[in-house]
């Protein structure tokens, strides 16, 4: 049984997928990428502005959970330029400092909207 986690904090899903999905106590995340969720926009140009923004976004529909980043045991990074890993890695680390959680960080060829960043996650409640 699961049970679907939406948020208006966060930008609507734009295919056919959830927010987030919690089944039990894990909470699974949708890959967020930088879109403002006020306009539907990517909140910037570059890179740290798109970061910023998704981890914001997934802290959004982590609320909507009732956890925060310190729920999250699992994160997914993936990077349409690997180039970036060092200027996302500081944003990150603005969300996920203490206890942080296992990651893996992935290059892609293309993402949606044009993002460079995109970041899904895995959470215990």
């Amino acid at each position: 049984m699961k049970t679907v986690i939406s948020t208006s904090n966060a930008p609507a899903a734009i295919g056919p997928y959830s927010q987030a999905n919690l089944s039990g106590n894990t909470l699974y995340l949708s890959g967020q990428i930088g879109i403002d969720p006020a306009t539907g926009e990517l909140a910037s140009g570059d890179v740290a502005g798109q970061a910023r923004q998704a981890l914001a976004n997934l802290r959004a529909v982590l609320a909507a959970a009732g956890a925060s980043p310190d729920h999250v045991c699992k994160t997914t990074v993936f990077l349409t330029d690997i180039a970036d890993f060092a200027a996302v890695n500081e944003i990150y680390a603005q969300t996920f400092s203490a206890n942080a959680p296992a990651r893996s960080c992935v290059a892609v060829a293309a993402l949606p909207k044009g993002a460079k960043v995109e970041v899904e996650a895995i959470a215990v409640l």
